[in-house]
């Protein structure tokens, strides 16, 4: 099974987001970058892959967030995960956004809760139901 981390608290500074994480459990001795984002339907959240000490570790991304995102993503900034005393660049952030916001928009696989939320959010449509 996956560790899985959700994100308590996002916010910009200095043309930056940072998501700030609960705490991981571990000592930390090696953080990367998985590069890589998914879903979670059910939850509302956004999924992006992190590697802690060799162990893909799910770092959830709930809606309460998605402001945030969406900023981020409207201006271009980089993304930041905080992690214990662990800063780290989420190169890929951004570009797995997108290409989610993409196949989210109108696809009925996802649930119809997860795509009125994200184009709503990220395509200012309102749910026209």
């Amino acid at each position: 099974m996956k560790k899985r981390i959700e994100v308590i608290e996002s916010y910009i500074e200095q043309e930056h987001l940072y998501l700030a994480a609960q705490p991981f459990e571990a000592e930390i001795q090696e953080i990367r970058d998985a590069a890589q984002m998914i879903t979670d339907s059910d939850n509302l959240s956004f999924i992006y892959i992190i590697d802690v000490n060799d162990q893909f570790v799910y770092v959830s991304v709930p809606e309460k967030n998605w402001s945030h995102l969406k900023e981020a993503l409207d201006r271009e900034y980089g993304v930041y995960l905080k992690l214990n005393n662990h800063t780290l660049q989420l190169e890929s952030f951004l570009d797995e956004l997108r290409y989610l916001i993409e196949n989210i928009e109108g696809n009925a696989n996802y649930g119809e809760k997860m795509v009125s939320a994200v184009e709503e959010i990220f395509l200012a449509r309102e749910d026209e139901s």
